[in-house]
């Protein structure tokens, strides 16, 4: 939203306010508290004229820095907030000088001008991250009375601003204006199922506007020398998150809103779906299931999408009879099969349901100011909507599911949570404009909550669309509809790296695109990005996604992948212990691992697969693609082929490759199976050491399905001389392998070499090693 026109006006009508000095202070144990009039007062009668801003300055925790604006403080409680974390007892620095106040949290702080214009400048140790300058903040009052708050930070030269939900936009939002609004709008505009209020910037600090209704942001567009945030009402949060680093402050912000939970390692496997609108019975799911085991392609996860329900009664969570007559038998025999099931399901109740009328007379559903039903014909005839602000109405909803798993179900697909309608009252009176985006966090809280509590921590995972602030602790998230074509391959990446700057750890899509047929070509190279992805979903609309109709390679290409990515499962679940444990995400865009390197800036047609497999997918059907490498010696891990960092490359690639490059002085462990996702990752595990230079040491970690480390290995390298030391002693046989080079044992009694003297066996012992 925009209230000025250009540098020197206001818009017609706009009444636009801003603080002009520290009038007055108030130092308090834990916060200080700043009177900032909208002029500078220089006698007693201008104290008597308005308005004036209340500021409040605070931390929840080292690093982070919260600030709150009141115009008037005494508005009605709008209930409706983000949960974030404050650590007990915790209170900043506060330091009064004559000419600032300084509050520190950790190695963060915040400079208030105190003589002067109004001005504030943040800092992480000494070095300069962002600033609030006379008429960067602002009340305005519009011409129809409506008031904002408005705030604006600015940008230095260079910096580059992400995040800000899944958004299939530009990957750098620099010159785009962006409304906080949860919309079903595709993968092919500039709406999003995920807006998430965070932003962070190339220059190594984070923005999180604590409010969940519509946050309008003007990145670099209302003045380009600033990101504006401006909401609705008298009051305005906001936290400044620091960090070393690009990746700490994903540590910060997913300390303050959540860490994701740590999927089951089922789920990172194969997802198979009979499609939303395509016919399908018992018959149809086995045959399916059959041909996937017939046709040696590891399958994982079965999904049954909308019309597992009878059309027209969604949601009743009654299988439809007419085509699955004996639904607990038929889940049975397809578990026997070797999957886990999936079923959709959505928080709406149409009134062809069983559960409308028990809905309706319970008070379960949202409703009109009059006191009805809240009901619409968009998506299912009359259908009402769950109001999770009402404890008994999740339990009920509770219950239902919990039938579905006693029945077979693993897990649910948690779609839509996006259309939430504004003219409602919400059983606890939340501000139903405020609910319009948190709306999506109680509806996946309760099912994911739901599948916790049967399942056990560590073995509850959904399939979500819709998220908000906070979501990410409720994985996973796939990335709503996309189109079968290359282009919306590719904006369906960028949403994902703009996803996953917002704390979500863990993030999927559909392959193949889901409007549409997707071209044989298409789908073979999509099959390539979805398997190095950390979830992997064969999906569509209207037709079915088994490869054998497409063409025979593509069969050959999906049992490729798939078992490839089975035998990357010790690498990929450490990374995904380490994105439950602090926070950073399994796929991540090259700034975040690269943030000194300027040509990683705007990248966002290639990503790292955790910290050390950079991924290219092919985005054209000639085969080439064109993609940057870091500086160092990289390592193409199915080809052998030695890539030299620092430059652009360009390469033609086959259905069976990509770049799929190893970063040099790193270890790859490699799986011994490849028919699952979930298996013993310690057991005969190969750690591939990929271009140790002299002086590096390397540290590993194999993590079992629990996501506790088996075997922990450190490998040091002084000129000629690799030093291996088992730090875990967990009793399992493993190898080392290195990549180009021939060495010999010194000592250790337990290590044997292989014929080629580049791989070693290791039983318990610490190895030194010689490289000849």
């Amino acid at each position: 939203m925009k209230f000025t026109d250009g540098f020197w006006r206001v818009k017609d009508g706009i009444r636009l306010y801003h603080p002009a000095h520290v009038y007055d202070y108030e130092i308090s144990k834990d916060s200080t508290t700043i009177i900032a009039p909208a002029q500078f007062i220089t006698n007693r009668g201008q104290t008597l004229q308005g308005p004036v801003f209340t500021i409040r300055f605070s931390s929840p925790f080292e690093d982070v820095i919260r600030v709150q604006i009141w115009h008037y403080k005494g508005q009605k409680d709008k209930k409706t907030y983000f949960e974030f974390y404050k650590e007990e007892g915790y209170c900043p620095l506060i330091e009064v000088f004559s000419e600032s106040i300084v509050i520190t949290s950790g190695k963060l702080k915040a400079v208030i001008n105190k003589k002067g214009e109004w001005k504030v400048e943040y800092y992480y140790e000494d070095k300069y991250l962002t600033r609030n300058g006379y008429k960067y903040l602002g009340y305005a009052i519009m011409p129809d009375n409506t008031t904002y708050m408005r705030e604006q930070l600015s940008l230095s030269v260079g910096e580059c601003v992400y995040g800000l939900g899944e958004r299939f936009t530009p990957f750098v939002k620099n010159g785009q204006v962006i409304d906080m609004w949860n919309e079903d709008g595709g993968t092919n505009s500039d709406l999003a199922y995920k807006n998430i209020p965070f932003y962070i910037t190339n220059r190594g600090y984070g923005v999180f506007v604590n409010d969940p209704g519509r946050v309008s942001f003007e990145v670099a567009t209302e003045n380009v020398e600033r990101v504006q945030f401006s909401v609705e009402g008298e009051y305005l949060e906001y936290f400044i998150i620091g960090g070393s680093n690009m990746k700490n402050v994903l540590e910060n912000y997913t300390k303050l809103t959540g860490r994701p939970q740590l999927p089951p390692a089922w789920s990172f496997g194969l997802w198979l779906t009979t499609s939303f609108t395509t016919s399908y019975d018992e018959k149809t799911v086995t045959n399916f299931i059959d041909g996937m085991i017939e046709k040696d392609i590891p399958l994982h996860v079965f999904h049954f999408d909308c019309f597992w329900m009878k059309d027209m009664h969604w949601v009743d969570f009654e299988w439809d009879r007419r085509v699955f007559p004996e639904p607990s038998q038929m889940l049975k025999r397809l578990k026997e099969k070797g999957v886990k099931i999936c079923v959709w399901i959505n928080p709406y109740v149409s009134q062809f349901s069983k559960l409308f009328d028990e809905g309706k007379e319970k008070g379960y559903f949202l409703k009109k100011p009059n006191g009805d039903v809240w009901q619409t014909d968009d998506w299912q005839p009359g259908m009402a909507i769950v109001d999770f602000t009402n404890p008994e109405a999740c339990r009920w909803y509770s219950e239902k599911l919990k039938e579905l798993i006693k029945m077979g179900v693993d897990c649910f697909k948690t779609d839509f949570g996006e259309r939430i309608p504004t003219d409602v009252v919400y059983f606890d009176g939340s501000d139903p404009q405020k609910m319009h985006n948190y709306y999506t966090y109680l509806y996946n809280k309760t099912v994911y909550e739901t599948l916790q509590e049967t399942f056990g921590k560590g073995n509850a995972v959904v399939f979500a669309r819709s998220a908000t602030a906070g979501s990410q602790k409720f994985p996973v998230h796939w990335g709503g509809d996309c189109l079968a074509s290359y282009e919306s391959m590719a904006e369906t990446l960028r949403g994902g790296l703009s996803l996953s700057l917002c704390g979500f750890g863990f993030w999927s899509h559909d392959i193949g695109g889901f409007e549409s047929t997707a071209t044989p070509d298409l789908y073979k190279r999509w099959v390539a990005f979805g398997l190095l992805s950390s979830h992997s979903r064969l999906h569509g609309n209207s037709a079915y996604k088994v490869p054998w109709l497409y063409d025979e390679e593509a069969v050959d290409v999906l049992r490729f992948f798939t078992k490839l990515k089975c035998k990357l499962m010790p690498y990929i679940f450490s990374a995904a212990v380490e994105a439950t444990e602090r926070g950073i995400p399994v796929l991540r865009p090259m700034v975040l691992e690269f943030p000194d390197d300027p040509a990683c800036v705007y990248l966002d047609r290639q990503y790292m697969l955790g910290d050390s497999l950079l991924v290219a997918p092919i985005f054209s059907e000639d085969g080439y693609v064109e993609y940057y490498v870091p500086e160092g010696i990289w390592t193409n891990i199915l080809t052998g082929e030695k890539v030299e960092g620092g430059k652009w490359r360009k390469e033609k690639h086959g259905y069976f490759s990509l770049p799929l490059l190893a970063r040099p002085n790193t270890v790859i462990p490699i799986g011994s199976c490849d028919t699952r996702p979930d298996y013993d990752y310690a057991d005969n595990v190969a750690m591939n050491i990929y271009h140790i230079d002299s002086g590096e040491t390397l540290k590993s970690q194999i993590r079992n399905v629990e996501g506790k480390a088996e075997i922990e290995i450190e490998v040091r390298r002084h000129g000629d001389v690799i030093y291996v030391t088992n730090i875990r002693d967990s009793k399992k046989t493993w190898s080392l392998y290195f990549d180009s080079l021939r060495i010999e044992v010194i000592s250790g009694a337990s290590v044997k070499v292989d014929s080629n003297g580049s791989k070693i066996n290791v039983y318990s012992d610490t190895a030194v090693l010689k490289v000849i």
